[in-house]
């Protein structure tokens, strides 16, 4: 009996915690202002319960991280980090690693960033920057590894977050990107080619909250990056069981000999 009113109460925790995300997904979003103000009114009422929701909508970043190399004493550094989440995925290599930056312009998202990282083990490692990802104050050629996961598409000058990622990376360094998308309406040869009226939904529906999918992000990152993994799948969306929205992840490599000039990427529009 017990255990069934400690479930039963579990489950209604559950369902307000998504009851606030969603509330805050149906709200309209703030159309002026700055990036860092746009988030924070995106964010600021469902912080604490971002980690539980995204979980079932955020799909791909388990099999991200497991594609990605942290090599001993490497320094990560994730843009666009959230919660901090992230580090549960890098799990125990996280300890090979001489640094880690997490770097988000929304205060509340990294006042839970902040607690993820005091109540880890890792915390002197942990640097975490309340900054934006197209301007971010770190190193040139700092990074072993980048990543972005979920974070391009709300980024409003996507082309400037790339190239702070090539910058960061060291030459054969890794980045890893997911993230919602449409294709092209003419694809690269060895990527998915959606329907038009896929084409079309997704960036409307995502857009009422100011993500952005987009037919350009992964060929400008194949542009800018060597190839070493694609998928491309779709993934449910929370209570719409029939209802599927595209994604992929890519992991790259900058190149060793790295220049300044963007390369074309094949049979690119």
């Amino acid at each position: 009996m017990f255990q069934t009113l400690a479930s039963k109460s579990k489950h209604l925790l559950s369902l307000r915690r998504d009851a606030r995300v969603l509330w805050n997904l149906a709200k309209p979003s703030l159309r002026s202002g700055s990036h860092a103000e746009r988030l924070e009114h995106f964010y600021a009422g469902q912080a604490q319960d971002y980690d539980a929701f995204r979980q079932r909508l955020l799909h791909g970043r388990e099999a991200l991280f497991a594609k990605l190399t942290f090599p001993p004493n490497g320094v990560w550094v994730d843009l666009g980090a959230g919660t901090g989440e992230n580090l549960e995925r890098v799990g125990d290599r996280a300890e090979q690693l001489s640094q880690m930056h997490w770097v988000d312009l929304s205060a509340s998202l990294l006042n839970v960033a902040r607690k993820r990282a005091q109540s880890s083990k890792r915390v002197n490692k942990i640097h975490v920057h309340e900054a934006d990802a197209t301007s971010v104050d770190l190193q040139d050629g700092i990074a072993d590894v980048v990543t972005m996961s979920y974070s391009l598409t709300m980024i409003p000058d996507w082309f400037a977050a790339i190239e702070t990622a090539f910058r960061l990376l060291k030459p054969g360094g890794q980045i890893g990107v997911v993230d919602f998308f449409v294709s092209r309406k003419y694809p690269a040869g060895d990527e998915v080619r959606h329907s038009g009226f896929t084409r079309l939904f997704w960036p409307a529906w995502f857009g009422w909250d100011n993500v952005n999918p987009s037919a350009d992000h992964l060929p400008m990152l194949r542009r800018r990056f060597d190839t070493t993994y694609l998928s491309q799948s779709r993934g449910g969306v929370p209570y719409l069981p029939l209802v599927r929205a595209p994604y992929y992840v890519f992991v790259g490599t900058k190149p060793v000999s790295s220049t300044t000039t963007i390369r074309s990427a094949p049979n690119a529009e």
